[in-house]
């Protein structure tokens, strides 16, 4: 039966009539089977309690086999077949994968390194995403799907491409960025004044003369270069946006995969261009941290602002690390309840079934080649049935956060240009700021250096390292209404065009905060922090890999934190400044701190700013997500650690997922290892 679609509502990614709010999924490849054996795949998926299946984003040589002939008749059987076992789908155009065809006859539409190696045919994303003649045949194939099935009522969206990641060095890509350059600037004169080019004898004459290249070059040319890799692959999604929506039908959305801290494009621009945002959840390193995971949910639920979906989520184990090593039992439940707490509204496995060949034989499936479960199964079986049982409850609802966090690409690419200290990661400093708020707050939003800021109480930019007057004007208008704006080490450093402040650090924040950076320094140990004014020499904590000596300047900046004795220039000097400004604050971080000195500094800006955490004294390994709506709101706890654990609440809950309790309300929750509850209470 069809399944309606009714308008969005605010909190959620997308809702539909006739299909639960919580949605779980999986990637299905109908097109590398026989028709006669779908059937028993989606009876599969069925049972599972699966409700949306993705499929297409690979298929383009069999929509496709010719130029100029199409071939959608096996789709339409695959739509059908997933709507007779009550199940959505979301189309996925095939533009990751062209053809042999088309890469055979138009050779320019493959892509070139640095280098200036042309790609060839035989993998994925070996085309050019600048390629004019790649773009119009990218627009035909997604224009014929939309006009086929713009309008099916069973397909609820679109994911554009797969994983946007590969830049292209070719001529045709120069020359764009030369253009891009032109418009810019307006004259070769006013890029010459902006980047400083009397540097190194750097000065140019003409556009065309401009090197492109992704490393070891001026830093304002570094990062221009990023930003039309940004801006070129959201012109990308519009060529195929602009395709699919004259004729597609309002209520299904565009989206595309990203994969969490990737950086090879500003996800902000990119998302621009989308309906929703999406990514693909796959463990970061050899084993789940979840505390990293957590961050990269919140990343993706703040490049729109709103609830997201997860189109791929590692199903036990992937195939690309040294030692492809499985989740343990229970995780893959503790994920997606995690990625459901964090404002996922949907939950999708990559992949269903394992492929006959190819390059991912490997991976991990729901089902193994001969189309029978595999262990797995079985986990994400109990998902779906959890997802059903408390689907109802989380529709309209999503995390709600006093506390943000910045993100800037602008910023992370930056540092990665000019690292000065081999450790400095600006995504590690990321984390260890997300760690302890996370802990303690319970609920972090993540948002770029432009995003609305006044809802927040705090606002945390770990290393907000290039600084825009626009940017500049947001955080001082912040502070100015009240809020506590806390900036980490290496911040405002740099100006729009990657070029040092000629005040100094903080930059333009620098009189507010009434203080600066004197000097930054290196650090091959660590080096000790002791406390601040009228703390004496109190042992504190230490500083590793980064630290500025700062200098207050202003009667009213206070020292919080002073370095201990270590390379003679930092001995005694201040770490930390704060100034109260009117009702708001503002603090800066001059060190990258341990672990401990950073918990305790983050418990006093949350106690300062009147944060409070939703369900305080859980256990360490306890996560907490909170979800809700004006009238109610949903916790979803998750048990990471191998102990079991109790956790008493704040006040009386009912579970959503324990069925012999028949909804009475509990005040204690014990939690097996891996365990998960998802509880139900009045705002």
């Amino acid at each position: 039966m069809p399944l309606a679609l009714i308008p969005q509502a605010q909190a959620q990614a997308t809702r539909y009539a006739e299909a639960p709010p919580l949605l779980l999924g999986a990637a299905w490849y109908p097109e590398q089977w026989p028709e006669a054996q779908w059937e028993h795949d989606l009876t599969l998926m069925e049972a599972a309690h699966i409700k949306l299946v993705r499929i297409g984003e690979f298929a383009w040589s069999r929509m496709a086999p010719r130029e100029g002939e199409y071939d959608f008749a096996w789709l339409d059987h695959a739509i059908a077949a997933a709507a007779r076992h009550h199940m959505v789908v979301v189309l996925g155009t095939p533009t990751a994968a062209p053809p042999a065809w088309l890469t055979q006859k138009y050779p320019d539409t493959l892509r070139m390194t640095a280098d200036g190696v042309r790609d060839e045919h035989g993998n994925r994303q070996q085309f050019s995403f600048a390629s004019r003649r790649y773009r119009g045949f990218a627009h035909a194939i997604a224009e014929q799907m939309a006009r086929r099935y713009g309008h099916s009522p069973n397909v609820v969206g679109w994911q554009l491409d797969n994983e946007y990641a590969e830049d292209s060095f070719d001529p045709e890509a120069k020359q764009q960025f030369h253009a891009w350059l032109a418009r810019k600037y307006g004259s070769i004169a006013a890029l010459n004044e902006r980047w400083a080019t009397a540097y190194w004898s750097q000065t140019y004459n003409d556009f065309a003369q401009i090197p492109v290249r992704a490393a070891d070059e001026n830093p304002a040319l570094l990062l221009d270069w990023k930003r039309f890799v940004s801006e070129t692959w959201k012109d990308y999604s519009i060529n195929q946006v602009d395709a699919i929506r004259p004729h597609a039908d309002p209520r299904q959305f565009i989206t595309t995969n990203t994969m969490g801290w990737f950086a090879g494009f500003d996800a902000y621009t990119v998302h621009q261009a989308l309906d929703i945002a999406a990514w693909d959840d796959y463990v970061a390193g050899e084993r789940y941290d979840w505390v990293d995971n957590a961050a990269r949910h919140d990343l993706t639920r703040g490049y729109k602002q709103r609830n997201f979906w997860v189109m791929e989520t590692q199903p036990g184990f992937v195939n690309w690390r040294a030692t492809n090593v499985a989740l343990h039992k229970g995780e893959v439940r503790a994920m997606a309840w995690q990625a459901v707490g964090h404002g996922a509204d949907a939950v999708a496995y990559w992949q269903w079934r394992a492929a006959p060949n190819g390059q991912e034989e490997y991976h991990g499936t729901l089902v193994g080649a001969d189309g029978e479960p595999v262990p797995v199964y079985s986990e994400i079986q109990q998902v779906g049935a959890e997802f059903a049982q408390a689907g109802q409850a989380l529709a309209g609802t999503t995390p709600q956060a006093d506390v943000a966090l910045i993100n800037d690409f602008d910023s992370r690419w930056a540092l990665g240009f000019q690292k000065h200290s081999a450790e400095f990661d600006p995504v590690a400093e990321m984390k260890a700021f997300y760690r302890p708020l996370r802990a303690q707050a319970q609920v972090v939003d993540v948002v770029s250096a432009l995003a609305p800021l006044a809802r927040y109480k705090l606002v945390v930019a770990p290393s907000l390292n290039v600084l825009t007057d626009a940017q500049a004007a947001l955080l001082k208008a912040y502070v100015a209404q009240g809020g506590h704006l806390v900036l980490g080490p290496r911040s405002a450093m740099k100006n729009a065009d990657n070029g040092l402040h000629p005040q100094r650090q903080p930059g333009p924040l620098a009189e507010l905060l009434g203080g600066k950076v004197a000097q930054f320094y290196a650090l091959d140990k660590p080096v000790p922090v002791v406390g601040g004014e009228g703390a004496g020499d109190m042992p504190a904590g230490s500083a590793s890999i980064w630290a500025e000596q700062l200098q207050a300047n202003n009667a009213q900046t206070e020292v919080r934190l002073r370095y201990g004795k270590s390379n003679g220039w930092l001995d005694g000097q201040p770490t930390v400044l704060t100034r109260r400004v009117g009702q708001g604050r503002i603090t800066y971080v001059g060190a990258w701190l341990d672990e401990a000195l950073l918990d305790r500094l983050t418990a006093g800006w949350l106690r300062e700013a009147a944060v409070s955490a939703p369900m305080p004294g859980v256990p360490a390994e306890v996560e907490v997500c909170v979800r809700g709506d004006a009238t109610h709101r949903v916790v979803v706890l998750i048990n990471h650690g191998q102990q079991s654990q109790q956790v008493k609440l704040p006040t009386a809950m009912s579970s959503l997922l324990d069925q012999h309790k028949d909804g009475a309300a509990t005040s204690e929750v014990n939690l097996d290892a891996e365990g998960v509850a998802v509880l139900q209470g009045q705002r």
